[in-house]
């Protein structure tokens, strides 16, 4: 093209072979857009707990350590060695952040020219950054009266929250669990079944968010931090019929507690005494990593159960890119409803490396959400 090429920031995070975490803001040329590809001026990205992995790692934020200059802050901590052997893939290497973004597609190419000038939202990683160059197939023009910030963070959320009914029909339950179900994402997901008649019980840690859960319509809504936790989440369980869970926590006991539930739930209606179990199908599926300690289970609920892992990006390639174009198509009529997301602080991408916010945004406390705006 004729334009000059443009230049920007982009945050990057390097884990060294010597056991050091470095994050820090790099030039960039972002090149021009191919036939099929745009550049976005970036205006808003949320920080999503998926993107905390790649950000900070396994170190040990209580080294952080900072150094350059307010434009070019750098942030550096300590890798301990036992956590450094997982991490054999990734030395050494300066690897760019953001899972997803929203901004105004500046520049297009010959093939989608009709995108200049419209704003966008973007799944592609490398999101936290001044410009992104992309394939426009990867962004969804936003509607109208939408801005940057209601287009940030219209894929990772909502279209997890959207696989998770998609996979309780194609596995044969009928009604879903889910923790940690007062997040933005849990939010999104009780509004997505009450508008879709699917029984799902809302898992809790605290009272005041299963006040909001119940204020938003929830039907069902356990608090684990009660003392008959136990018990509601059973009677929860019995009266629904849920057979499968999504686990945003991931480590202590709390999928144990689940699939207990789920048994003695299956035994009030169940035949006669097994010593096997009940013969109804358990199934939790953990995405998430809140508690990052082991996940343990004192299997006592049977033999007809299942635990595993599951993440957004094999489900849309196993539902095909038709399916999932649905998916993202629901998404963009229901931006401002369904899938509305709140945000409790907006910063800079210089801001994101400051230790006192990293600290903040990296507790991913229930009901804190963090946009940046690198265009602040």
């Amino acid at each position: 093209m004729a334009d000059e090429t443009l230049k920007g920031l982009e945050l990057r995070s390097t884990i060294t072979s010597t056991g050091e975490l470095r994050l820090e803001l790099a030039d960039v040329d972002v090149g021009d857009p191919g036939p099929d590809e745009v550049v976005v001026r970036v205006e808003a990205t949320p920080i999503n707990p998926s993107d905390l992995g790649l950000l900070t790692g396994p170190a040990d934020l209580s080294t952080l350590a900072a150094s350059g200059t307010p434009d070019r802050p750098v942030l550096t901590a300590v890798v301990p060695g036992a956590r450094l052997r997982a991490m054999a893939a990734r030395l050494d290497q300066p690897m760019p952040v953001g899972n997803e973004g929203a901004g105004t597609v500046v520049r297009a190419g010959a093939n989608v020219r009709e995108l200049e000038g419209r704003k966008v939202g973007m799944l592609g990683g490398a999101m936290y950054a001044t410009y992104r160059r992309l394939a426009a197939r990867d962004c969804i023009p936003l509607p109208d009266e939408a801005s940057a910030a209601d287009g940030a963070s219209m894929f990772v959320n909502p279209l997890t929250a959207l696989s998770f009914p998609e996979v309780m029909r194609a596995e044969g339950h009928k009604a879903l669990v889910h923790t940690a179900a007062a997040s933005n994402l849990g939010q999104m997901l009780n509004r997505i079944c009450l508008a879709d008649d699917v029984p799902l019980v809302n898992v809790v840690r605290k009272p005041e968010q299963a006040a909001l859960l119940r204020d938003q319509g929830a039907k069902h809504v356990v608090d684990s931090s009660a003392e008959d936790f136990r018990t509601a989440l059973t009677d929860a369980i019995a009266e629904t019929g849920a057979t499968i869970a999504f686990d945003a926590v991931g480590g202590g006991r709390g999928a144990n507690a689940i699939l207990h539930a789920m048994e003695a739930a299956a035994n009030r209606t169940g035949g006669a005494y097994s010593r096997y179990g009940s013969t109804t199908f358990k199934q939790v599926y953990i995405y998430g990593g809140l508690d990052v300690s082991p996940t343990e289970l004192d299997r006592g609920f049977g033999f007809a159960w299942g635990i595993g892992g599951f993440l957004l990006t094999p489900f849309l390639q196993k539902i095909g890119r038709e399916e999932a174009q649905k998916l993202r198509e629901r998404v963009a009529r229901e931006l401002k409803t369904t899938f509305a997301s709140h945000y409790t602080r907006t910063i800079s991408l210089a801001d994101a490396l400051k230790p006192e916010v990293l600290t903040e945004y990296q507790r991913k406390a229930t009901g804190e959400k963090f946009l940046i705006d690198p265009t602040l």
